[in-house]
């Protein structure tokens, strides 16, 4: 009991705090409402779950082997956070509901193999929850990651839904989107700049 104990714990930690997803459902949630962030939830989510499956089923030997590789992952993975920072700083403030910026499925997906939070989070998850000689502890461990994820990312965006009282109107949007997208983009750059130093 106490191991499916740490491993709902670990999974609600990494899900829950803040990072580059979540700030993007956040916006998308005051922007556009739960129902219409859902598709980039449900990507976000099975993208972070195929991820850790993927690590945890052998990948993890060859960052072993070439650990420079995170680091190249962390670059691209951080422009790419640049670019989705951008997308929702510089989006017009509508408050009728326009989909042309709407975040997608295959965006939060991109974004879970793009994210140097998902990899550190698999990585170590991998580490902490698996047995070379059975799967059975790793399997249960991605079953609870897969349903906390997708009920930490959907909180977020409930909690960007329930923020639009607030973003009652278009210059409050727009000062939100800003921020969001600054954060996003502060981020990506610290994930840079960590990565020479």
């Amino acid at each position: 009991m106490s191991l499916l104990f740490a491993m709902f714990s670990f999974s609600l930690a990494m899900s829950i705090s803040p990072g580059p997803v979540n700030m993007v459902i956040l916006s998308s949630g005051a922007n556009y409402g739960v129902r219409k962030t859902f598709s980039f939830v449900s990507g976000g989510t099975i993208g972070f779950t195929s991820l850790l499956l993927f690590i945890g089923l052998g990948f993890y030997k060859v960052i072993d082997l070439y650990p420079l590789l995170l680091k190249y992952l962390a670059i691209s993975g951080s422009l790419f956070i640049v670019y989705m920072g951008y997308l929702i700083a510089s989006s017009k403030p509508k408050l009728d509901i326009d989909e042309q910026n709407l975040p997608t499925f295959m965006q939060g997906f991109l974004l879970q193999w793009l994210n140097p939070k998902a990899w550190i989070a698999s990585v170590s998850g991998v580490s902490l929850f698996s047995v070379p000689e059975n799967n059975q502890v790793f399997l249960t461990f991605l079953l609870i990651y897969f349903l906390v994820c997708y009920l930490s990312l959907f909180s977020w965006s409930v909690l960007g839904d329930k923020v639009t009282i607030l973003l009652s109107n278009q210059l409050r949007l727009n000062l939100f989107n800003q921020l969001m997208g600054g954060l996003l983009i502060v981020t990506a750059c610290f994930l840079l700049y960590s990565q020479f130093n």
